[in-house]
């Protein structure tokens, strides 16, 4: 299930089997370290940020540039209304998680994350020490992973 799952949504630059042994190894470390409240979805939520790095890892280690003919061959491959549907979900979900930090925690997180802002730049942008931002990024991963264990513990008992 998890390969088909994988397959629908990442096409190139992953090694599906390698995302997959990565994915159960790291459940598999996670569970002596606490108890998974939902273990698929911890699973597929792990196999999916692995395979993101890794499709996003093999475009930045691309040397070549995409002409506008290039980008054309990419308008045609279309997502299913499933897809699409599944996507904006998470869109929101995530969104939603960001919400809930405090303000502060919001915009390093932010930066952090969305943005890809290394940690220097963003203490330079906020006017803070680097100590603030990594005390900041721990504090917003602590409260994102908080949102979404609440969100898929309720999420599981409907």
């Amino acid at each position: 299930m998890l390969r088909a799952w994988l397959h629908s949504r990442f096409r190139e630059g992953c090694d599906l089997d390698d995302i997959i042994q990565e994915s159960f190894i790291r459940v598999l470390k996670a569970r002596e370290e606490r108890a998974l409240a939902s273990p698929k979805s911890f699973l597929f939520a792990t196999a999916r940020n692995l395979a993101i790095d890794s499709v996003r890892h093999s475009s930045v280690s691309r040397t070549e540039y995409l002409e506008q003919n290039d980008l054309c061959e990419f308008e045609d491959i279309g997502f299913g209304v499933p897809e699409i549907v599944a996507r904006n979900q998470e869109l929101e979900i995530l969104t939603k998680a960001i919400q809930s930090m405090p303000d502060r925690c919001r915009q390093v997180f932010t930066l952090r994350k969305v943005y890809g802002m290394p940690q220097r730049e963003i203490a330079k942008k906020l006017n803070v020490s680097r100590n603030t931002v990594s005390a900041q990024m721990t504090t917003g991963l602590r409260k994102f992973t908080q949102y979404m264990e609440t969100y898929c513990t309720e999420r599981d008992r409907l």
